[in-house]
């Protein structure tokens, strides 16, 4: 394969997969690694990849505008709200994460007489109808590309709080990096609340898995459900019953 094709094929397989290890590389494409990495610096050099821990990751995917990313997958992201709705109960005191997905969660609990904490701006002021939803804001910095509230001022409003439940988002999940995000001002909410709740679901649909950002913010031994629209990789479901955490998806 010439240099110019394996290249471009390298870009597109990287496109197809999000974030991807130099190791992946590698052994697609049967090259030495000091030749990946130099294909891959080319395309880094001219703004087609980041580099990330490990590895490299597609840059367009972490800037995708809020509004397209909420549109995408919007029924799996209804379908695996609806699953992780069925186990908010009244009284609940819950923290509902930034994101698409977790926004989805107000259908299914608007009627439901729940304390809820949230850095999520859209979720905020979408259930501001419901009156019989107490909700808290962490405040801090706006991060206009997920419309939420982030950094260490939120971080540290979490502190103050006791959850029975967090209902949290990621990027990208994998068996060797864990739940992972793209963001490291949202990582220092995220780590925060999972150490303050009893119990963490974890929602993302099924072009999550084996998909990982730029920091880890939990991993799978910190979480109780892992929530997703269709049935998982086998990888996962054998995963969880190593590490007492439970799949949850459609049936």
């Amino acid at each position: 394969m010439m240099k110019a094709q394996r290249i471009n094929a390298i870009l597109e397989y990287v496109k197809e997969k999000e974030s991807v290890s130099l190791d992946e590389l590698v052994e697609r494409f049967g090259m030495s690694k000091n030749t990946i990495r130099r294909d891959v610096q080319e395309l880094v050099d001219d703004g087609k990849m980041v580099k990330v821990y490990g590895g490299v990751s597609i840059s367009q995917p972490l800037t995708v505008p809020y509004q397209d990313r909420k549109v995408k997958q919007f029924h799996e992201k209804q379908k695996l709200a609806k699953l992780a709705a069925e186990f908010i109960k009244d009284g609940d005191i819950i923290f509902i994460d930034s994101g698409t997905t977790t926004v989805e969660l107000l259908d299914f609990i608007k009627y439901k007489n729940l304390t809820i904490v949230t850095n999520n701006l859209d979720f905020t002021l979408d259930a501001s109808a419901y009156p019989n939803l107490n909700i808290y804001s962490t405040g801090g910095v706006f991060e206009r590309s997920t419309r939420s509230y982030v950094g260490t001022e939120s971080a540290e409003v979490i502190q103050k709080y006791n959850f029975n439940k967090a209902f949290m988002a990621s990027t990208g999940l994998s068996l060797d990096k864990g739940i992972t995000n793209s963001s490291p001002l949202e990582t220092q909410v995220k780590a925060k609340v999972i150490k303050k709740s009893e119990q963490v679901f974890i929602l993302v649909d099924y072009t999550k898995f084996d998909k990982y950002a730029l920091t880890t913010y939990c991993d799978f031994d910190d979480i109780d459900y892992l929530i997703t629209d269709q049935e998982p990789p086998q990888a996962y479901i054998k995963h969880s019953k190593q590490n007492q955490y439970e799949v949850i998806f459609p049936r």
